[in-house]
């Protein structure tokens, strides 16, 4: 826990912390755990997500804000409905990303072929729009580590759109990031990709910075975390093996 009061619960989430109930997931969520520590908790969503105003994948970590009453929660609902907050991620993609900067706008919906996973439709026949604002922190060559900005929250938003241009997370299970999809046929580099997967046994996605006005005071409040150790240990490995490899 970041930050709370009477209104709001802000979290720094662990990768691998199911936010809610669900799919054979039924304890050990984030909702266990703020219905375990904060009573009365709002129902926003349904009866297994009480605070809940928004989520993030499994295996995302990063800032994330509960609410701890029914007015801040409707409050915090409809700011997320405007789009009036502000969210940023890191990621580490695969490939070298060919412009500075850049937006990714393309209808996101669940695939027809596979339920779990999400698909961009182009043309908008399906799922909703979604838009993605990215720009590129620093090149490896193989890898591109990007900071995103949503517009929208789409499911899996960042994770389908940068596999809809080519540039799957790195190691994403789901979207084929799990691979060596860049790189050299040389059994040391694959033994060091290999390793990066170890350093980083999830696809490499950190919601680090969340503002939101506070419900009661209208405050500004920003919310700002450092990356995890697994994503930075594998950037740090990139920037070693790019000055080795020059």
């Amino acid at each position: 826990i970041v930050f709370r009061d009477e209104d709001v619960i802000v979290i720094n989430k662990n990768p691998g912390m199911v936010v809610h109930p669900g799919h054979g997931n039924w304890s050990g969520t984030l909702v266990n755990a703020l219905a375990y520590l904060f009573k009365n908790l709002p129902i926003g969503n349904g009866e297994d997500r009480p605070g809940l105003v928004h989520r993030l994948d499994k295996n995302t970590s990063g800032i994330m804000v509960a609410a701890s009453n029914e007015f801040a929660m409707s409050h915090l609902a409809k700011q997320f409905f405007d789009r009036t907050t502000d969210r940023e991620y890191i990621a580490v993609v695969w490939g070298d990303v060919k412009e500075d900067t850049g937006t990714i706008t393309g209808h996101i919906g669940r695939s027809l072929k596979n339920r779990q996973v999400m698909t961009v439709f182009p043309n908008g026949e399906y799922g909703k729009h979604a838009v993605t604002h990215y720009t590129v922190l620093e090149r490896f060559g193989y890898v591109t580590v990007v900071a995103c900005k949503l517009e929208t929250g789409r499911t899996h938003q960042i994770r389908a759109h940068f596999k809809y241009i080519g540039h799957p997370l790195f190691n994403d299970n789901e979207y084929g990031g799990d691979k060596i999809l860049k790189g050299t046929t040389y059994t040391k580099y694959k033994q060091y990709i290999e390793n990066c997967f170890e350093l980083c046994p999830r696809h490499a996605l950190h919601a680090k910075r969340l503002s939101f006005t506070h419900p009661q005071t209208k405050e500004r409040m920003i919310f700002d975390s450092e990356l995890p150790e697994d994503m930075a240990a594998i950037i740090q490995k990139f920037r070693n093996y790019t000055v080795g490899r020059n």
